[in-house]
């Protein structure tokens, strides 16, 4: 069996993940491609025993980047005397353990609240007031038209960034930064405390966008924003890295201050990009359904009207459930959105069940990108569930039908009651009739465009073979025109560092279905070389 040099397809694989847009393109293009990440629970690095322990399974999981929070309560507990030990404990071990940081500022908010700023910064509300509500009641919040309370959180932050640069000159370690965390209102959807009224009156808002909970909502995000660019200015001075802010979605029908509202919101973009030009990046926090509407809504790509020149947003998922379809949701988004990264939250208080999609999955991801590639192939990826099992794709005349492994009628598991396991992939597109497919759960059938538009559809039994009475054949006076597609080779291989593609075993027979499809089964996770060829 002959060996497939990559180093000439793989000018193919990962334009993927590793094409940079032209945002921020010079910040950007310093990360590694892809991010490979996890987010630890929030109390997972309050103590040098607990990074010890947990960072050095983060690498065991497959991970290159650890989301890792940098808490200011225990940074700054007396003001203005800074305790850097857990930021160089964390630096350290990761350095050992080869793995990427990326530091999280749990600064004046988390999750909306102000529950990680120092206590001595909670205890006097009136150098550092609060949010109101309409109704005049404070909120666990600080308020964002304070300068007391921006010129407080910027010299903890500020201190922080001339630490890491200190501490990691050349971000050999750190390599991103998130400015606070999941910032919005609660329970009302704009501040009314007298600062903000005092901004809200000034710049006319009710008159420019009205008075309604979607109108507080922008006038709260670009001051959110305002708030942040004065971090992020900070940041670019001391030690210039790739900056973002991350956002609770706004799912579930709620109304602004029902969700986290004004944060970093696909509806607020605009807002955002205008109150905070220095951030690279907007992200979404992805764990209700609908996850590939969520992804698509930070995918922003360029726009005719930039001129080819800017891009509005590259995906970055920080925080996503952790769960068993966490896998094929990474290879999702590197597929289809070339993502920047993906991260599941709490990736290490997660179940090994729960953790080995993302390890199974990384590696594949691995392979993928062991080489840089010189430029941009096609790529899609695939995600289905129960109830969205098939998607369709046209790449030029070859028609590949993708489903979910269960749309299959052999396996038991399809039927037996239970909720199908999320099944995904990329597809990559090498050269003509020539695709790689890595991923778990999936099916791919590959067909000409007219043989598409003449296919007759068929009830499968379980052994595969149509059902009595429902073949479909053709009507008299009608005949089959046009070229059809087949399976010239279905192989399973490894990619190995220097490039080469490696043949671990020929797929036919029954693992092809004699020739009428590629599949990798639910629980199985492997890259699949295909070829096809043409015939008539």
């Amino acid at each position: 069996m002959r060996r497939t040099g990559l180093k000439s397809l793989l000018i193919l694989l990962l334009a993927l993940v590793t094409q940079v847009p032209a945002l921020a393109a010079d910040r950007l293009s310093g990360l590694p491609a892809p991010i490979l990440g996890g987010e630890l629970s929030n109390s997972a690095a309050t103590s040098v025993a607990d990074i010890d322990e947990v960072l050095p399974r983060m690498r065991a999981l497959g991970l290159n980047t650890v989301l890792v929070p940098a808490y200011w309560e225990l940074m700054e507990p007396v003001e203005g005397r800074f305790d850097f030990t857990l930021i160089d404990r964390t630096i350290d071990v990761a350095r050992h353990e080869q793995l990427h940081v990326v530091f999280l500022w749990f600064g004046v908010w988390k999750n909306s609240m102000s529950c990680y700023a120092p206590g001595w910064f909670k205890q006097d509300t009136k150098r550092f007031p609060r949010a109101l509500t309409a109704e005049g009641k404070p909120l666990e919040i600080a308020s964002c038209f304070s300068d007391n309370v921006l010129q407080a959180d910027l010299k903890a932050f500020s201190a922080l960034m001339r630490h890491i640069r200190e501490k990691d000159p050349r971000r050999e370690v750190v390599i991103m930064m998130q400015i606070e965390n999941e910032i919005g209102m609660l329970e009302s959807a704009r501040d009314h405390s007298p600062l903000a009224e005092k901004v809200y009156q000034q710049e006319k808002w009710a008159e420019r966008y009205g008075t309604d909970d979607y109108a507080d909502e922008k006038f709260m995000a670009l001051n959110y924003a305002r708030y942040v660019e004065h971090l992020a200015k900070a940041a670019r001075q001391i030690h210039d890295m790739p900056l973002y802010v991350n956002a609770a979605m706004n799912s579930r029908g709620r109304r602004p201050g029902e969700y986290p509202s004004a944060g970093p919101l696909a509806h607020l973009i605009d807002f955002w990009h205008e109150g905070a030009p220095d951030i690279d990046l907007l992200a979404p926090d992805i764990y209700d359904t609908g996850f590939k509407s969520w992804a698509s809504q930070y995918a922003m790509p360029q726009r005719p009207q930039d001129g080819g020149k800017k891009v509005k947003n590259r995906l970055f998922i920080p925080e996503s459930r952790c769960c068993e379809n966490s896998g094929v949701r990474a290879l999702y988004v590197f597929g289809e959105h070339q993502a920047l990264g993906f991260s599941p939250f709490a990736i290490d208080q997660a179940s090994e069940k729960e953790t080995q999609s993302i390890t199974e999955a990384y590696a594949l991801v691995r392979q993928i990108v062991n080489r840089k590639p010189s430029n941009r192939q096609s790529s899609w990826g695939l995600l289905f569930d129960q109830d969205d099992r098939e998607r369709i794709i046209d790449d030029g005349g070859v028609i590949m039908t993708c489903r979910h492994y269960f749309t299959l009628p052999w396996d038991p598991r399809a039927t037996d009651g239970s909720t199908w396991p999320e099944g995904g992939a990329m597809l990559i597109r090498l050269g003509k009739f020539d695709y790689l497919l890595a991923g778990s759960g999936v099916v791919v059938d590959f067909k000409t465009s007219t043989e598409k538009q003449q296919e007759q559809q068929k009830q499968l039994g379980e052994d595969g073979f149509a059902e009595a009475g429902t073949s479909g054949g053709q009507k008299p006076g009608k005949s089959f025109s046009g070229k059809r597609l087949g399976l010239l080779s279905v192989d399973e291989v490894s990619i190995a560092n220097n490039g080469e593609m490696q043949y671990l075993r020929r797929h036919n027979g029954d693992q092809t279905h004699q020739g009428r499809h590629a599949r990798i089964s639910v629980g199985e996770w492997k890259l699949l070389h295909i070829r096809l060829y043409e015939y008539e």
